[in-house]
């Protein structure tokens, strides 16, 4: 059996914490505006006026965000993980 090798931790950074907030703070969003759209529909809310169409369209495009902001950050630290591996 090999022992594993003492290695220091990479430390996280700024951007991996921003990133990573932004990525749940818009799953949350996506979450809350698909509720209001069950809560307006059974409302018989009209979809096409007021603010509306503007939360229907967050509903499909802020998860496509967060995960491209996780997939991101996972990158991130991939690479950082690497170079650290690697001593550079």
């Amino acid at each position: 059996m090999s022992t594993p090798s003492p290695r220091e931790d990479v430390p996280i950074r700024r951007i991996d914490r921003i990133l990573s907030f932004m990525s749940l703070g818009l799953l949350v969003l996506s979450i809350v505006c698909f509720f209001a759209i069950m809560l307006g529909s059974a409302a018989n809310a009209d979809f096409s006026i007021g603010v509306w169409p503007v939360i229907g369209i967050v509903v499909y495009i802020a998860p496509i965000l967060a995960f491209l902001l996780l997939l991101t950050v996972l990158i991130m630290s991939f690479v950082r993980r690497a170079r650290a591996n690697r001593g550079g």
